[in-house]
């Protein structure tokens, strides 16, 4: 059979524009405006809009949610913590996606996966209550059998992938984090879970995990809006879109 129709052929991109608010939230007012920063990315071939609701509100407000969603015809994945406040959000936005994901005030950034095994109890009635509602669930763990298996108990038909330990490993180590990569995208295709990934990919690092053939989506946010500093935000889609295709 024919590898393209086992696998998606086209990679899709997510960019995720919450570091656009956290620089306006820096300094007040409303500019830079992350819904101008979610229609260039629509502009340049983007394939969806990332936004993380923080607990904080450190970056993305609320109010910003319904106007990325007016301002484009892209699909919108919303980042929540696994809490109550977050649940109601979702349900009256109604994003495409909901991506729950381990949230603590301190940190700067996620830090690290979900624990889909451990939080089974708490998680289940929000997974129910997202997809009843139509919103399609995500949960954004470490590559680990136990968590694909936590994932399917929970009927959560997304997974993705925390890229960070291989985004900073070196050498034999960065290998390893690769291969544990490609090793549970495979496990999660073949049970019917469709896997994503993401954090701290680069220019330098994307190709490797773009070329994982089970990927269906990688969601880029912090290295893209750096990079906007310099070359503009469309000129950095679409060099990190280039470099996604050729890698696939």
């Amino acid at each position: 059979m024919n590898a393209s129709r086992l696998w998606p052929e086209r990679l899709r991109l997510g960019v995720n524009i919450d570091h656009v608010a956290t620089i306006r939230n820096a300094r007040g007012g409303d500019h830079p405006d992350p819904v101008r920063a979610a229609e260039i990315v629509a502009s340049v071939g983007g394939d969806g809009i990332t936004a993380h609701l923080r607990e904080d509100r450190r970056h993305i407000r609320d109010g910003d949610l319904s106007r990325i969603q007016t301002a484009t015809g892209l699909p919108l994945n919303l980042e929540m913590a696994a809490t109550d406040e977050m649940l109601e959000i979702a349900l009256a936005h109604a994003p495409h996606a909901a991506c729950i994901v381990p949230e603590k005030r301190e940190e700067r950034t996620t830090e690290g996966g979900l624990d889909a095994a451990g939080m089974h109890n708490r998680l289940a009635p929000i997974v129910t209550r997202l997809t009843d509602a139509g919103i399609r669930v995500s949960l954004f763990i470490e590559a680990e059998e136990r968590q694909i298996e936590a994932a399917m108990k929970l009927g959560a038909p997304v997974v993705e992938f925390h890229t960070g330990e291989y985004a900073n490993a070196t050498g034999e180590e960065r290998a390893r984090e690769l291969k544990r990569i490609a090793d549970m995208a495979a496990l999660a295709a073949k049970n019917g879970i469709e896997p994503h990934a993401g954090h701290g990919l680069t220019y330098d690092n994307v190709q490797p995990i773009a070329a994982i053939p089970q990927l269906a989506e990688l969601n880029i946010g912090h290295y893209l809006i750096g990079e906007a500093v310099f070359v503009g935000l469309e000129n950095a889609v679409r060099r990190m879109r280039e470099l996604m295709d050729e890698a696939r």
